[in-house]
Formats: C-alpha cells, structure tokens, sequence
C-alpha cells in the first residue's frame, strides 16, 4: 500500500502541521503524528514503503518501538532488504558489549545527522551507501536505552511507534529514552487503535497531528 493511498480515520480530527523550516533548531519540543492504516494486514506493507521514502534522507537517526520480540523480529525481517536503512536492533538475547556497540554507533549517526543537517536539508540519498544510510535502531518497550542506569538516550531524530502504548507512561519513557528534544513521532494506528490515541492525547495534552503525505518536508 502505498503512503499516499492510506485511509486516514476520520475519528481523530487532525491538528495543523507544522510548516517545513530548514533548521531543526526552530522546534524546541518534539512534534508528534500519527498515520491510520485502514486493515491491520497493511500495516508492514505501509512501514516498508515509509522507511523506503524516510530512507532517502542521508544519515537520518530512526528509532522504531515495538511492544513485543515478536513484532521486532517481523518488523527487521520485513525491512532488511532496503538499501538506504543500516538496520541494528536491541533484544535481550544481546550481550552488554553488543549492546553498547550498537548504542554507540547510533549516537555516532545523531552527531553527523546534527552536524551535517544545515547542509543536507532538502537533499535526498540516490545511493545506498554507508555514509548516506539512515540509521535505525528496532527495539522493544524491555530493551529501551537505561537513562536511569547511565546509558545515554538515543535522541534520535525521528521516532516510530509501530505498536502504539496503551498508557502514557509508556508512550513517555519511549519519547524520553529514544527521541531528541527536537525530535519528531510517527504513531502507526489501525482501526481500533485509533480511540487509543485520542485517549492519550487527551490524558496527556499533546497534539497529534495528522501525518503530513511529504513527511520528508517536515524532516
């Protein structure tokens, strides 16, 4: 299914978006979205054709949240073919020394992300390169970076809920452990879902807004 052809719910009434700026710096908060899939059956369908536009940002930082092994390990079966995402996941079959490897070269991605983004805005990848991969990390709600314990957070630039939390504090520690303050969330809801994110929306007083179709513009 391709992302221009998504039933959006019309339950959930979509606040304006932000208009595209070249600088990141202009947003002191985290932007949050959602993109309604109308059948549970085209959800991986639409996370493969979103990655493969998302992809074509050099070097952008994705983190993607799963609430379950399962779903990370369908999820990283389905997007290991795209040639412009450097995949990597966090489970809990991973050894410390992995762990950290994998955390460390994601924070290496952000700092060139932050680096180079004046420069690279409104640019996208033609070649599926190292250097010009964007970089995500699949993980579970078990497996998130333990600030609590001196891991650093992920700060990425951008953050995809595949299976979206129930609760806030989920939702919370997700955006506080993987996002950059600056950040921008993309919620995936299907069908039911959808009352699910209005009740988060409204227990925790963000603004939801709906997925812009050029996501790339607001990037």
């Amino acid at each position: 299914m391709a992302i221009d052809s998504i039933e959006v719910a019309s339950s959930l009434s979509p606040s304006p978006s932000p208009s595209p700026s070249p600088s990141h710096s202009h947003f002191s908060q985290p932007r949050h979205f959602y993109l309604a899939v109308d059948r549970l059956q085209f959800k991986m369908e639409t996370l493969v054709d979103l990655l493969g536009v998302l992809g074509r940002r050099p070097s952008l930082p994705i983190v993607l949240c799963c609430s379950t092994r399962d779903e990370l390990d369908s999820v990283c079966r389905a997007v290991s073919a795209l040639q412009n995402i450097s995949l990597a996941s966090l489970h809990s079959d991973l050894a410390e020394s992995e762990r950290m490897l994998i955390l460390e070269k994601f924070h290496q991605a952000t700092v060139e992300w932050n680096h180079n983004f004046a420069l690279q805005f409104g640019v996208e990848s033609e070649a599926g390169s190292e250097e010009t991969k964007s970089a995500m990390i699949v993980v579970t709600d078990a497996c998130l970076p333990l600030v609590a314990f001196g891991e650093s957070s992920a700060s990425a630039h951008l953050m995809i809920n595949y299976e979206l939390p129930t609760k806030k504090e989920a939702y919370f520690r997700r955006v506080s452990t993987c996002l950059a303050a600056d950040g921008i969330v993309i919620n995936m809801v299907v069908g039911g879902e959808v009352v699910t994110l209005k009740n988060l929306e409204e227990s925790s007083g963000l603004v939801i807004a709906e997925m812009p179709i050029q996501i790339s513009e607001v990037l």
